[in-house]
């Protein structure tokens, strides 16, 4: 039985261990602050081994900045914080797959990586531009402008003058935002599927930065587009040019991934009579042409559909006028041979409507498939996209800010957020990037834009699509649209978007079906207290006075997410409460994990838990009333439910 370590992994021991496996000559020993033995790697080593010349010196084609190599220890640094469900905030908890997450965005990107890692299809994101300003997020790796200007030798060493002034232009802003997103960037490129795209709007400042990240993180090859985007009509400037446009920068994963075209309705071929979809109607009984066509037998014939037989004709008696030899020549004849008809009617390339009492016959066509000829037959044939994307896309004003304000004034009746993206934007991107039930998230999502789309976009194709937003609660301006309004955080925002806009949706769309729901979750530290993590550092007398090593302010209900996110499960995962011999007890997603938190369980209820066979159980330390007590559990799972994972909080 092992002892949940809530706690998010060490990326960096992860990695060490993988390098281990391939170049074991390369780890070595060596100790911490603490004294402690710890692995590392012998870095000259390793770039010797993956040499066939002899390495001298240590220039190399690289880009850098003070503070890169800091940020990806923060990136791989664990952290011991847990997300707290927040069950009042939120809407249809019980059935919505949708999630919206208050904290910062490096710390909740760590606690989803075991939870989420590869199965996000899309990211997006819009993170603060650079405007020489310093940002919102303070990480572990920021600096001050004194140790910024020591490392980058900006004093003379003997004068201690100031080589150049630090202006709020200069390379310290470069570094800080480059160290923000290049963190961020490591651990977003985990959660991505391997066919998922992530797309960033990005302005001039950082442009050129932010490729050369990429470039770094995502692979040189996996560049896909740089978009430029209209950010509002040319108008009066202070500037000789003015500068009406920023980009969004995509990039795949591994390769090319699945693009699909922004009018992309059908995901396949599918049974259907939905005449508006057509992209033409051909009827198979249409008049040959005397003079260009020959009458074929093979294309004159009867079929059944409905128990109505059909003829290529206008009437039966034409039909057998011609087989009887009178007319050597057919006025009418099917286009599709009768194996080829067969085909397509089984697989909804063929559509019968009945209209003033008589059939009509159309061929139906598909975005993305269409009917092959094969050795053995038919056959249908998947296209991956039927044209190329435009880099030009989104020059048109529709995806300018001013569409922005418009999709904000709409819902709160005034612009509550400055430099948000229109829902256009996102729809198109989505259009892209994803189909059915595809995970899309967004790590700065600001006023929710990106929820708001998903949601619009859902109830127009069906496709359900579900989504993350993760956002900073930073305080709102107390001269802002916003305060004013009533909102104190961009947080309350988002949420308060997200529920108008699910009701727009509905309001706009009768009978169209979409998750406008969605789970809030707050970051918090751990839910352990010191002693959790530690134990070995109190004395035994101390330890005997601590009645519990869980925080007294934490519910089950935290308890049971925290340790959803240490398993590796989603957060949207269905979780229902029962009561056994008066003692609560989870069941999430029928079966996957099963915990109680109640003090002194009985084994009655241990047995009951067992029986069921969970893939996964979960008790609180003081559900047992001593070490025989959990000795005895862990005999009863070994009997009734020996494949079932156990721990203990």
């Amino acid at each position: 039985m092992d002892k949940m370590k809530m706690e998010t992994p060490d990326l960096t021991r992860q990695n060490i261990d993988k390098i281990e496996a391939l170049f074991p000559a390369c780890v070595i020993e060596t100790r911490d602050a603490n004294g402690r033995l710890k692995k590392a790697v012998d870095f000259e080593l390793l770039r010797q081994l993956l040499s066939d010349e002899v390495l001298e010196g240590d220039e190399a084609y690289e880009f850098t900045w003070v503070g890169k190599k800091a940020a990806i220890v923060e990136a791989n640094r664990p952290i011991r914080k847990t997300l707290r469900p927040c069950v009042s905030e939120s809407v249809n908890w019980d059935s919505t797959e949708n999630l919206y997450i208050e904290g910062d965005n490096l710390e909740v990107l760590k606690l989803l990586q075991e939870s989420y890692l590869g199965k996000v299809k899309m990211i997006y994101i819009d993170p603060p531009y650079n405007t020489g300003n310093d940002f919102i997020y303070r990480d572990h790796f920021a600096m001050s402008s004194e140790e910024y200007e020591e490392k980058a030798g900006f004093y003379d060493e003997e004068t201690r003058d100031r080589l150049f002034h630090n202006t709020d232009n200069n390379g310290r802003f470069h570094s800080d935002w480059c160290s923000m997103i290049y963190s961020r960037l490591i651990l977003a490129r985990n959660l991505l599927t391997d066919d998922g795209i992530i797309f960033i709007s990005i302005d001039d400042h950082e442009v050129d930065d932010l490729m050369k990240i990429c470039d770094e993180l995502l692979g040189k090859d996996n560049f896909l587009a740089l978009f430029p985007r209209v950010t509002k009509k040319a108008g009066k400037t202070t500037d000789a040019i003015a500068k009406n446009h920023d980009y969004v920068l995509a990039y795949g994963k591994a390769g090319s991934p699945t693009l699909f075209l922004p009018a992309h309705t059908d995901a396949g071929f599918k049974y259907s009579d939905e005449f508006e979809n057509l992209r033409g109607k051909y009827k198979l009984n249409q008049t040959l042409d005397y003079d260009s066509l020959q009458y074929s037998a093979s294309l004159d014939y009867p079929i059944t559909i409905d128990g109505e037989t059909i003829y290529p004709g206008q009437s039966y008696e034409n039909y057998l006028e011609r087989q009887s030899g009178k007319h050597s020549r057919a006025d009418w004849a099917w286009r599709w041979s009768r194996e080829l008809f067969e085909f397509g009617y089984r697989n909804g390339f063929i559509v019968v409507k009945k209209y003033d009492g008589y059939s009509r016959i159309y061929t139906k066509t598909y975005q993305n498939c269409r009917i092959i000829k094969t050795d053995t037959g038919f056959d249908i044939e998947y296209i991956r996209r039927t044209r190329s994307i435009s880099t030009l896309e989104f020059v048109e004003n529709e995806y300018s800010n001013d569409n922005s304000k418009k999709n904000l004034v709409q819902l709160f009746g005034s612009s509550v957020f400055d430099y948000s993206k229109p829902t256009l934007l996102l729809k198109t991107l989505m259009r892209y990037s994803t189909t059915e039930n595809d995970l899309v998230l967004d790590f700065f999502s600001g006023s929710a834009t990106t929820a708001h789309a998903l949601m619009q976009l859902n109830a127009e194709d069906g496709r359900g699509r579900k989504f993350i937003m993760v956002q900073l609660p930073e305080l709102c301006d107390e001269k802002s649209e916003a305060y004013k309004a009533g909102y104190r955080t961009i947080c309350d925002i988002g949420k308060e978007r997200i529920r108008r806009a699910a009701k727009k949706i509905a309001d706009d769309n009768p009978g169209k079906k979409f998750d406008g729901g969605f789970r809030v979750f707050r970051l918090d530290d751990t839910n352990m207290t010191d002693v959790y993590y530690s134990a070995g550092e109190y004395m035994q007398d101390l330890l005997s006075q601590m009645e519990d090593n869980i925080k007294p302010d934490r519910t089950d209900m935290d308890l049971l997410f925290g340790c959803l996110l240490e398993w590796g499960l989603p957060l949207s995962m269905t979780c229902t409460c029962e009561k056994i011999e008066n003692r609560t007890v989870y069941t999430c997603n029928n079966g996957d994990l099963i915990a109680c938190f109640d003090d002194n369980i009985s084994d009655t209820v241990i047995k009951e838990i067992a029986v069921r066979r969970p893939l996964r159980a979960v008790f609180r330390d003081s559900c047992f009333t001593g070490s025989p007590a959990k000795i005895n559990m862990g005999e009863i799972f070994k009997m009734l439910a020996p494949d079932t994972r156990v721990k203990v909080l």
